[in-house]
């Protein structure tokens, strides 16, 4: 079947009726919370490396918000009609942020070399890759080992962001001087990075797609306290605030200001789902009832309605309910303290103190790591709250020196890409603090998973991913908590602030300042 799309059918799509040229210029302040320890996202992935990276590096395509592929690198696609086969023909006349072309030669050494390096999420969707070979400078095939469905949905920047092969080939990928200065593709390059102040993005003026993007200068504020963010958005020197920026608490009331936009749009790739990572490696959360007593000990409405404003919902599965193949299996735990006592009773647990880590994201965060505190003590388990910055909690949870630890995942579109990443055995490594973290493994899980993300059709898939939900719920090998809601506030006068599924991390090539 052939799948051909090019840029100007979907621009039309995605904004309706036609509108009058916007005018090129201007300036966009937003904040990116908390300041990432690095924006080379093909090594970097956490949420607010993506924010800004995401306008510095591309993937082969791009997904709206039902995640359908749209144009990015590849401006169109052939896929053979027993689903093996994918042809990607690149843009024309795409260079790096240094001048050098961009040709089939980068895609290979990025997916074939770096990514597999790199990122074990990459490395567990090229085990469906059977090869992948560029006839000529524009042109990419990957032969797939068989049919592969998801593969289609894992060609975004936030999966598979191409690098440059002239500026990491034969070098130390994590050590290469270019990380603190990366070079891609995308619309805006990076200007200047003043450590713990701002991030400044002056744009491409030679970028692939004529005329973007519209904006002179992208300047991503750090500042680290939640109110002061909030009051720089009020008085004008923020004009964007991406999901996540500002206390779930100030949202209500910034949203009724003058000239102000929100939208929850955006997360629909990214799906992000909060949880508490439990260490199954040591006790005494590697007794089931232990872990079911914790599951049943949390009240996640308190969360959700007082925590998070009543932003996101309960989360019900492994995976998110925006994720192709979501389904709400048994068990589910809801808030019963009387039942997580009898539980923790049954599990024989000591009595000893557990490490818990929340996420260095806030106050919201510090907020809900004292109501876990709270709920687990009720029941009988005392807690410590271990906090520390981003790099220091992002290293105690990749070398899983911790006993609990807040986290929220994204999961890129498929179970098979970023869904299955966090419990499959083969994702237990050191070194990430977004895969099997945990260290859950059960080979009935692991070899479900593996027929699901091959199986075909999707109604196959789904069967298989109905018994693997259930699974997991089952074995409880982390506490689910909320499918987050992260809306982003804006000045109404920046139009196009979310066009993708991605949100602001790719959406700003096509914002333009309404005049």
């Amino acid at each position: 079947m052939r799948q051909t799309i090019f840029l100007p059918l979907i621009v039309s799509l995605l904004t309706g009726p036609a509108l009058a040229e916007p005018t090129p210029g201007g300036v966009a302040n937003l904040i990116v919370q908390p300041e990432p320890p690095g924006i080379m996202i093909g090594i970097t992935t956490n949420a607010p490396a993506l924010d800004v990276g995401g306008n510095i590096f591309e993937g082969l395509l791009r997904y709206d918000e039902k995640l359908n592929p749209m144009p990015s690198l590849a401006k169109s696609w052939d896929i053979s009609p027993d689903g093996t086969t994918y042809t990607f023909h690149l843009q024309d006349n795409i260079s790096w942020h240094d001048g050098q072309p961009m040709t089939a030669a980068d895609v290979l050494f990025t997916v074939n070399d770096f990514l597999t390096k790199t990122q074990p999420r990459h490395r567990n969707i090229m085990t469906r890759v059977k090869s992948v070979t560029a006839p000529g400078e524009k042109t990419v095939i990957f032969s797939l080992k068989g049919p592969f469905e998801p593969f289609i949905r894992a060609l975004s920047f936030a999966t598979m962001p191409i690098v440059p092969k002239h500026i990491y080939e034969g070098t130390d990928y994590a050590a290469n001087p270019a990380n603190q200065s990366p070079v891609g593709t995308g619309p805006f390059k990076l200007a200047e990075w003043k450590k713990g102040s701002y991030i400044k993005l002056d744009r491409n003026t030679d970028y692939y797609i004529k005329g973007k993007p519209y904006l002179d200068e992208l300047i991503y504020q750090i500042i680290p306290d939640a109110a002061s963010r909030a009051i720089a958005y009020e008085t004008g020197n923020v004009d964007i605030l991406p999901g996540g920026s500002v206390e779930n608490f100030d949202i209500p009331r910034l949203s009724q200001l003058p000239n102000t936009c929100i939208t929850d749009k955006g997360q629909e790739y990214n799906a992000p789902l909060a949880m508490i990572w439990m260490n199954n490696r040591v006790a005494p959360m590697d007794n089931l009832k232990f872990r079911q007593a914790v599951e049943f000990a949390l009240d996640r409405d308190f969360a959700k309605d007082v925590l998070w404003n009543g932003y996101g919902k309960i989360a019900t599965s492994p995976f998110s309910s925006l994720l192709p193949f979501y389904s709400k299996q048994e068990p589910q735990y809801s808030y019963d303290p009387a039942k997580a006592k009898a539980l923790l009773a049954e599990s024989g647990y000591d009595g000893r103190t557990l490490r818990l880590l929340p996420t260095p994201y806030g106050e919201t965060w510090q907020r809900w790591a004292e109501a876990v505190k709270q709920n687990l003590e009720e029941i009988g388990i005392p807690v410590e709250i271990q906090t520390g910055d981003t790099a220091s909690y992002n290293q105690r949870v990749s070398n899983w020196d911790f006993d609990l630890a807040f986290t929220f995942v994204h999961q890129y579109g498929d179970p098979a890409i970023g869904g299955d990443r966090h419990y499959k055995t083969s994702q237990i490594m050191k070194g990430n603090p977004f895969n099997n973290v945990a260290g859950y493994s059960n080979p009935e899980a692991d070899a479900l998973f593996d027929a699901a993300a091959i199986a075909y059709p999707a109604s196959e898939r789904q069967k298989l991913y109905d018994q693997v939900q259930a699974k997991i719920l089952e074995d409880a090998p982390v506490t689910w908590l909320l499918e987050l809601g992260f809306p982003i506030l804006s000045n109404c006068k920046f139009k196009n602030v979310v066009t993708t599924a991605n949100g602001i991390s790719d959406a700003m090539r096509d914002v333009y300042i309404e005049k």
